[in-house]
């Protein structure tokens, strides 16, 4: 009964899509259980990205991500929030061939994680696995714009939509995924009149990733955000510097140890005195 309560009390697809229009969505990405719970309480949606496998995992890209990586992360982003919708990517794979298979996989992520929906790039040929898992009760955002998962095909990160065959091309993807059945769209890096474009014409929400103030909300990677890498995208603004804190408390612990000022008595366990 307690279990029914706590999955009545998280945000949920038709949640998320109640919201096109209105307040923007508050999305950041969360791989670990302390993290996911200092975001929920701030955060409509916690995203279990496939940049996982880059941030935490130390890949190039994210091609060598795996279902079981995917599962492991999204447990633990759930044992840590209560009120977010958390969304769990399907890595490259997984989901592109035969859709039977990726309803397996998908069903697979949300059984074990307990997650409320997954996230699929939706290329061209996606869309008709977007709606045989939809039909079948699984939860569907799409996914539009750069998608890093192509990034062996395309040969490098880059912007889409900026000439006018590739703003078609990412406009009749989106359509597409929307028509399957798909509750929101991630839309990432494209340019500023397609995203307009998208938000304006569809009825689900777009989330962006650098894609313009103009969509339904957006995302950030948290790591990014924070500032734990040296180089972050042209998209990102950083609200903190994390990197240099780190730094900072990584060697002052290591002065104070080698110079013997840590552990000090504060950090010391003694005998406790005999009872008279």
């Amino acid at each position: 009964m307690s279990a029914q309560r706590e999955s009545q009390s998280r945000l949920a697809a038709p949640d998320i899509n109640a919201m096109k229009g209105k307040t923007p969505i508050v999305c950041l990405t969360a791989y670990t259980a302390p993290m996911a719970e200092l975001l929920d309480p701030v955060c409509d949606i916690l995203l279990v990205g496939d940049s996982v496998g880059m941030v935490l995992h130390g890949l190039d890209n994210t091609v060598g991500v795996t279902l079981e990586m995917m599962i492991l992360h999204g447990q633990a982003v759930m044992r840590g929030s209560r009120r977010a919708m958390v969304v769990v990517d399907m890595p490259f794979g997984s989901y592109e061939g035969d859709r039977r298979t990726a309803y397996a996989n998908a069903v697979r992520v949300m059984k074990e994680t307990g997650a409320q929906a997954i996230k699929i790039e939706s290329g061209a040929a996606v869309a008709d696995t977007i709606a045989f898992l939809v039909e079948r009760g699984v939860p569907v955002m799409g996914h539009v714009g750069l998608r890093p998962q192509s990034v062996l095909v395309d040969g490098r990160f880059r912007a889409r939509g900026r000439t006018n065959s590739e703003h078609d091309d990412v406009m009749e993807e989106a359509r597409a995924a929307q028509a399957a059945g798909a509750f929101a769209i991630v839309v990432e890096g494209v340019a500023e009149t397609l995203a307009r474009n998208l938000t304006s014409e569809l009825e689900v929400p777009t989330i962006g990733i650098g894609a313009s103030p103009a969509c339904d909300g957006q995302v950030l990677v948290l790591d990014d955000m924070l500032g734990l890498f040296d180089w972050t995208p042209k998209f990102v603004r950083r609200y903190a510097d994390l990197r240099s804190e780190i730094d900072r408390a990584v060697r002052a612990y290591a002065a104070d140890v080698r110079d013997r000022r840590f552990p000090g008595e504060a950090e010391t366990y003694r005998l406790a005195p005999k009872r008279a």
